[in-house]
């Protein structure tokens, strides 16, 4: 027996430090990995869609209006309640008769303490009301539909500044990373170029200035590049704010950003009606809700008419006996109520005037942006055209940067050329590509700003 709870004791113990075991391993093993994902600037705008918490606090806007408006059908149904109420009284109210009054015999002035409640009262009662006429009802169910367009104009609204904040992360990152790549071949390139001049200096036919001057140019470089790197992972970040993606994922842009391809994307701008602004759609829901809210106040003078129905049973004891005595009184009532108003303090006038208000300064809104959306249309389209005049200057400049530079490059190799023309080439071809990738970023935001203010983000 004591061999056998031993065996036991042994085997449990096995599995208890086997079981450890593999929890430590697990626990010691890495964190897979996770893939990084690959978007394309639209990708990036529809998962930011899904995911942004402003457009989800949006949507649940428009869900919350949704349960208003069934809130408000609800006020065209009938409403049935159910009252039970029980009562004691000790001490019973008295009231003095005069007996006179009931038997001619008794004197009069013959008065005598009588109670018209007994001590244990109670009453249950079921209530039906339809309401038959109420013009605030009425009105509120007239503004459902436009209440339901206001929210969801909203949420285009919120979408397409979700689309303008995600398109500019996305090729802010982008035109970074090309720089990048640039950079990185000047670096390659003025790095055989430093190791080149430095053997030219061994075998004495370079100057120590020319080495010192390509170690200063290189050392530049890599701060720059450093740079660079710092501005992409900030701007990553940024753009996943944006997408409202956890910082932890890795993602990887397969977009493109060419001259050619910011040119080809044209825009037809003919027919353009204010209707294709978002804003613009807003603000007219806006104005018909206040129109709705100035309907409702000034219908709120006319009188309101109700139906009412209820049905109960009461009993009245001097004891507690209701579970002996099954003995119950019912009652039944149908009615209708109308309730007329006739002097509310000018409180009504002072609704109508402020809501009238309302609306005009609505009118007024819609006024000003359309003019808002005139000098937007003005200065997106000039702006936009001018920053692709820049960049189309910009990017042949830096590709005749780039030959110049070359062709000094081979000069000064031969010995035919100096350091100065050397350094000049050097200066002149990072100006002309700081300036591509400026007028590049510059471009591109302008062209976004463009669609928007055509409405055709």
């Amino acid at each position: 027996m004591q061999s056998e709870r031993t065996h036991i004791i042994l085997a449990v113990s096995l599995l208890l430090v086997m079981a450890f075991t593999t929890r430590l391993r697990a626990q010691q093993q890495p964190a897979p990995q996770q893939e990084p994902l690959q978007l394309s600037a639209k990708e990036a705008v529809d998962y930011a869609l899904a995911n942004q918490t402003s457009i989800k606090n949006t949507k649940l806007d428009e869900l919350i209006q949704l349960a208003k408006n069934k809130e408000v059908s609800g006020l065209a149904l009938p409403a049935i309640t159910a009252n039970g109420a029980y009562s004691y009284s000790p001490v019973l109210q008295k009231q003095q008769i005069d007996l006179h009054n009931f038997d001619p015999n008794v004197p009069e002035g013959t008065y005598q303490a009588v109670a018209f409640q007994l001590t244990h009262n109670m009453t249950g009662e079921v209530k039906l009301t339809q309401t038959l006429f109420d013009p605030s009802v009425l009105v509120a169910l007239q503004a459902r539909k436009t209440l339901e367009d206001l929210v969801a104009r909203n949420v285009q609204k919120s979408e397409v500044d979700v689309k303008v904040a995600v398109y500019k992360a996305y090729y802010n990152v982008l035109s970074a990373n090309k720089a990048l790549t640039i950079l990185k071949g000047n670096v390659s390139t003025l790095e055989k170029t430093l190791s080149d001049t430095r053997e030219t200096y061994k075998s004495g036919l370079a100057e120590k200035l020319d080495v010192d001057r390509l170690t200063v140019q290189m050392a530049n470089l890599n701060t720059e590049l450093t740079k660079l790197r710092n501005l992409i992972e900030v701007g990553t970040a940024a753009l996943k704010f944006q997408m409202g993606m956890p910082m932890a994922q890795e993602i990887v842009l397969t977009d493109s950003l060419t001259t050619e391809a910011i040119a080809a994307q044209t825009v037809s701008t003919d027919n353009f009606s204010y209707d294709q602004r978002i804003e613009y759609q807003v603000l007219q829901a806006q104005k018909r809700a206040n129109e709705y809210d100035l309907k409702r106040y000034k219908l709120k003078g006319l009188p309101t008419l109700s139906f009412y129905a209820s049905a109960g049973s009461l009993r009245g004891t001097s004891k507690f006996d209701y579970f002996q005595n099954p003995t119950w009184y019912g009652y039944s009532m149908l009615g209708l109520n109308l309730s007329v108003p006739i002097f509310s303090g000018f409180q009504r006038k002072r609704q109508v005037d402020q809501a009238f208000l309302a609306v005009k300064k609505t009118e007024n809104n819609i006024e000003n942006l359309k003019l808002s959306i005139d000098l937007e249309q003005s200065q997106s389209a000039s702006s936009f055209r001018n920053n692709l005049l820049t960049l189309q200057s910009q990017e042949q400049n830096m590709k005749l940067a780039q030959e110049v530079y070359n062709t000094t490059q081979i000069k000064y190799r031969e010995g035919v050329g100096s350091s100065l023309e050397m350094s000049t080439a050097e200066n002149d071809l990072f100006t002309a590509q700081q300036n591509y990738f400026d007028a590049l970023y510059n471009t591109i935001v302008a062209k976004i700003d463009y669609l928007k203010a055509y409405g055709k983000l």
